[in-house]
């Protein structure tokens, strides 16, 4: 767990350092500190998409995998986050906590924050490797790299960054406390579409930091399950036929 406990103190502390950063960033104009973040994270969600959707083959050239899948898991994602409402309850609750605690744009930064921190394959496979192995070199670069960037959330959008922290605690503590029986499951093809289906997520927080038509990212939360269902589904259809 020293690993998780390590990326939890790296976003609560960033998000910290952020905060007390926010009167001097609050000097330059907020919109375009955004725009800038906003084509940072695009790029992120891209690297992921690519990495995770693209090998190379001997001859040099590129092959490609999982768009069908991709696809599908995006529109039955939506569908499912829409008729569940996930993007207005989490907002709502959150926009509960900012009222209570006087705490302006909590909601916002404590929904993408999470998004960004828990989506990826580093998440997943680092917790993995601290459950399986007691290596957590992954999740320390991890934490590196979303202490960086919490401080940049907290300056620019609010306090709720810090809190993000908590579901980057229960999430990757959850996988590496059950790694053995989640090894078998997270591992190979698998893995990158599930990863080719959170860096899109991570592509629509982009989108949203550049203003304009507000993509509901939370709702597409669902679609995340979706490969995992298809592949559990895939040995009964197999017997079927």
């Amino acid at each position: 767990m020293m690993g998780t406990l390590v990326n939890t103190a790296a976003v609560a502390a960033g998000g910290c350092l952020g905060l007390l950063l926010k009167k001097s960033v609050a000097k330059i104009d907020s919109d375009e500190v955004k725009k800038a973040m906003g084509i940072a994270v695009i790029v992120l969600g891209l690297n992921g998409v690519i990495a995770s959707m693209f090998t190379v083959q001997p001859d040099g050239a590129l092959a490609s995998s999982g768009e069908l899948l991709l696809i599908i898991s995006l529109v039955l994602g939506v569908i499912a986050g829409e008729a569940l409402r996930i993007d207005d309850r989490l907002n709502g609750l959150s926009g509960l906590v900012e009222q209570k605690l006087h705490l302006t744009g909590f909601a916002q930064s404590f929904v993408n924050g999470t998004l960004i921190y828990c989506v990826g394959a580093m998440a997943i496979i680092g917790a993995l490797n601290d459950g399986l192995r007691g290596d957590a070199s992954v999740l320390y670069v991890k934490s590196l790299l979303d202490g960086i960037s919490s401080v940049v959330l907290a300056a620019t959008m609010g306090p709720g960054v810090i809190f993000a922290a908590i579901p980057v605690f229960l999430y990757q503590g959850a996988i590496t406390l059950l790694a053995g029986a989640l090894e078998p499951l997270l591992a190979g093809v698998l893995l990158d579409q599930i990863c080719a289906v959170g860096y899109c997520l991570v592509l629509c927080i982009g989108v949203n930091f550049l203003g304009g038509a507000k993509i509901k990212t939370a709702n597409l939360l669902p679609a995340l399950l979706v490969p995992v269902l298809r592949h559990l589904a895939a040995p009964l259809f197999a017997a079927l036929l």
